[in-house]
C-alpha cells in the first residue's frame, strides 16, 4: 500500500488538506468577497445570486449570475510558493476574443511593503479541473494576497495551497459596504487579459472597498427584477451601467422607474448612472454614432427628471471619454481591452470618490 499521502487537520474554524508537502486551504471556509447576499441560500457556494433570484431574473441572467465575476479571496502567508486547485463550472475555457486567463483563470495580486496592492501572477488553464503553482520563489516574508476569481466562468471549488510549516493566515471578507456595479458584458468583465482587470476589480483596490460585480453580458437592461435583488445589498453605492445594452426607449421607460426603487428602500445610498462607451470606430460609422447620442440624451434626460423630482445622493458620468480618444482601448470597438479598463477606472474614480465623500484622486469627470 502506499504512503498516506493526505493527512486531515482539524481546527477550531476549518478544515485544511496537506498533500505532497502541500497544505490546501478551502477558501469557502473563509469566504470570499463579491459574494453578497450574505445568509441568503444559494444553489452553488460560488453564484452571484441567491438561490431565489432563480424564480424572478431572466433565464439568461440566471445563467449568467452562475459566473465568479468580482469575487476575491484574501489571505496572508510566509509561504515563498503559492498553488491553487480550483474546478470550473463550464467546458468552454475563453472565448475569440477574450483568452482563457481572463475567462477561466486567477489572477493573484499582493500588497507591497507600502501597502499598494501589486499584480504578482496569472494563470492559464487549459481544463476544467485546475491545480497549477500561482508564484514560486516568492522573497521571505509574511504578507497579504488577493486571488480574484473567474470572470466568465463559474466556480465549484477552489483551494490555497502553500508548503506544509508555512503560516498562512485567512482574511474573513471585509464588512464595510461593497460598491455594487450592475450593468453589461463590459462590467461582467470582457475582454480583460485577467481577472484583476475589469474595472470594478480596479476600482475595489484603489478605493479599498470590497466591490459586488453583477454585470451580466448582453443582458444589463436596468430590470426591476434586478433591481428587487439589489436593494437586498446595503451597499456604499449603486453604479448603474447598462447603456450598452439599450436604445433610448428602453432607458426612457425603465431608468426612472429602477432609481427609484432603489432610493425608495435605500434612501442615502449614492446613486452613479453610468453613460454608454462610444464605438471606437463609430467617428467612422454615422449609424453607430446616432445610436450612443440618443442614448446619452435618453440618459441624461432622465437624470434630470430625477434630481427636479428630488432624488439626493444622485451622481452622473459622461461616456464619451470612457475608453479614451485614441480608438486603442477596445479589443473589438465595444468591449475594453486592458488598457481601455484602466481608462474607465480613472474616469470612474473621481465620481465615486465625490459620491462617498472620499478626498479627490485622478481628475474630475462628474458633474
Amino acid at each position: 500500500m502506499r504512503n498516506i499521502t493526505a493527512f486531515l487537520f482539524v481546527c477550531a474554524t476549518s478544515v485544511v488538506f496537506a498533500q505532497d508537502n502541500t497544505t490546501w486551504h478551502d477558501v469557502t471556509e473563509w469566504g470570499v468577497e463579491g459574494r453578497g447576499w450574505v445568509g441568503h441560500e444559494r444553489l452553488r457556494w460560488f453564484d452571484r445570486f441567491p438561490a431565489k433570484a432563480e424564480k424572478t431574473v431572466t433565464k439568461p441572467v440566471w445563467n449568467l449570475s452562475r459566473h465568479s465575476a468580482g469575487m476575491m479571496v484574501r489571505f496572508k502567508t510566509d509561504a515563498n510558493a503559492i498553488h491553487a486547485r480550483w474546478k470550473l463550472l463550464n467546458s468552454r475555457l475563453g472565448m475569440p476574443h477574450m483568452p482563457p486567463s481572463g475567462v477561466s483563470g486567477l489572477d493573484l495580486y499582493a500588497r507591497d511593503d507600502k501597502g499598494k496592492w501589486r499584480w504578482a501572477a496569472a494563470t492559464r488553464p487549459d481544463k476544467q479541473e485546475m491545480q497549477a503553482a500561482l508564484l514560486t520563489g516568492i522573497a521571505p516574508g509574511m504578507r497579504e494576497y488577493a486571488v480574484y476569481l473567474p470572470l466568465y466562468n463559474g466556480t465549484e471549488s477552489l483551494a490555497i495551497g502553500v508548503a506544509l510549516g508555512a503560516k498562512f493566515e485567512r482574511l474573513a471578507p471585509r464588512l464595510a459596504k461593497p460598491l455594487v456595479f450592475y450593468g453589461t458584458s463590459i462590467t461582467h468583465g470582457a475582454c480583460a487579459s485577467r481577472p484583476g482587470m475589469a474595472h470594478p476589480a480596479i476600482l475595489g483596490r484603489r478605493l479599498e472597498m470590497p466591490v459586488v460585480n453583477i454585470g451580466f453580458s448582453g443582458n444589463g437592461k436596468m430590470h426591476k427584477e434586478v433591481g428587487e435583488l439589489m436593494v437586498d445589498v446595503d451597499a456604499a453605492c449603486y453604479i448603474i451601467d447598462c447603456l450598452p445594452n439599450m436604445n433610448a426607449a428602453m432607458v426612457t421607460e425603465r431608468c426612472v422607474p429602477l432609481v427609484n426603487q432603489l432610493r425608495k428602500a435605500r434612501p442615502d445610498t449614492p446613486i452613479v448612472l453610468v453613460e454608454d462607451r462610444r464605438f471606437a470606430n463609430s467617428w467612422l460609422v454615422p449609424g453607430r454614432a446616432k445610436f450612443h447620442e440618443a442614448n446619452h440624451a435618453a440618459l441624461r434626460k432622465a437624470y434630470e427628471q430625477l434630481k427636479v423630482s428630488g432624488v439626493k445622493h444622485l451622481h452622473y458620468l459622461r461616456g464619451d471619454d470612457l475608453l479614451g480618444d485614441d480608438a486603442e482601448g477596445t479589443t473589438d470597438a465595444s468591449h475594453p481591452n486592458d488598457l481601455g479598463f484602466v481608462r474607465q477606472a480613472d474616469a470612474f474614480e473621481p465620481v465615486l470618490r465625490r459620491s462617498l465623500g472620499l478626498k479627490y484622486g485622478w481628475r474630475h469627470a462628474d458633474r
